[in-house]
């Protein structure tokens, strides 16, 4: 069953809730908060899978702990603010979430953020894939693929 998660439905409520410039503004907001890569994995690279649909180098890596909670961690560029924003979206909104929670996650939930009338299709694809390929490492690393 797919539910939206309370992150990534507060930050759906917030984009929502404002107009088409603002929302820009809010992502804008969020590529600054893009948590930095741990040390373990700044010098480990290869570790990353890039997210090849986004016109921009973003890279991510999905861990599952012990008590199936989820950590994701992600990097772009700070040149692409709109790319770095998708990925602090999906990052700070799975973050601590359960396999099941990330799991159940609805596919299309960036299209459900009301970003569709203020960045082009070609970006909101970017983010799904964002969001389908942490699903799909999470699900591999919690044995459920």
């Amino acid at each position: 069953m797919s539910a939206v998660p309370p992150a990534l439905e507060e930050i759906r409520e917030d984009f929502l809730a404002l107009g088409v410039q603002e929302r820009l503004q809010l992502l804008l907001e969020f590529a600054n908060e893009l948590p930095p890569l741990p040390e373990r994995y700044a010098d480990h690279p290869d570790l990353l899978e890039r997210v090849i649909e986004c016109q921009s180098p973003v890279f991510i890596f999905a861990e599952v702990s012990d008590d199936e909670r989820v950590h994701l961690h992600a990097t772009a560029p700070p040149e692409a603010p709109t790319t770095r924003g998708f990925a602090s979206i999906v990052a700070q909104g799975l973050e601590g979430l359960t396999v099941d929670e990330v799991l159940g996650v609805p596919d299309d939930y960036p299209q459900t953020i009301g970003l569709v009338e203020a960045v082009s299709p070609l970006r909101i694809r970017g983010m799904t894939a964002l969001l389908a390929r942490a699903k799909r490492q999470v699900a591999e690393k919690a044995h459920r693929s």
